[in-house]
């Protein structure tokens, strides 16, 4: 953690990043991401001009075999994470995340108003050869200043769900992750 933000540039594999990026590639080839929303299922509306990516959630019921190699991935960070910080976290929601070139996702916090259980944010990105040039890097607004983060294949980002505004800035390329929380209900 530097500057109240994580990043692991191999938290994921490319084999794993590869398996997961042709997943997300053949769920939308089937039209089943659907438009990404703003806020919880209590407040849940969608507003193109804020965000317009396209998201698919995770679930150990699908059975997917490289999913549930990630799941197995957080499965073993969490108690690592819950004994050395004592976080308490005690379950977890993913999802697919695709913005296509000129999609966005303006400023905001990762925490709903309403409901407080997302306690950490991650995002592991799975695109392969990132170019400055492709945009879509997080900007993480704190303490007057802004972090980029280019959304490279294998590199995740980790940090306070509740702390630090972000965004994601305008792709030129196809952006691929997998963003979710580690939470604490």
């Amino acid at each position: 953690m530097e500057n109240k933000i994580g990043i692991s540039e191999r938290f994921i594999s490319d084999e794993l990043s590869n398996n997961l990026k042709q997943n997300l590639i053949d769920l939308n080839a089937a039209s089943l991401l659907l438009a990404a929303g703003i806020g919880n299922s209590e407040k849940l509306s969608f507003d193109g001009k804020i965000r317009n990516d396209a998201i698919y959630w995770l679930d150990k019921k699908h059975n997917n075999v490289f999913e549930n190699e990630f799941f197995d991935k957080i499965d073993a960070f969490v108690p690592y994470l819950n004994e050395s910080c004592f976080a308490g976290i005690t379950g977890y929601e993913f999802h697919y995340s695709l913005y296509e070139k000129g999609d966005f996702y303006l400023k905001h916090l990762d925490q709903f108003k309403n409901n407080s259980s997302r306690k950490y944010s991650m995002i592991s990105y799975l695109n392969s050869n990132w170019k400055e040039s492709d945009g879509g890097e997080l900007m993480i607004h704190q303490n007057n200043s802004e972090q980029k983060i280019s959304p490279i294949q294998g590199k995740t980002v980790f940090f306070k769900s509740n702390e630090l505004v972000h965004e994601v800035l305008v792709t030129q390329n196809t952006r691929m992750s997998i963003t979710g929380w580690l939470k604490s209900d």
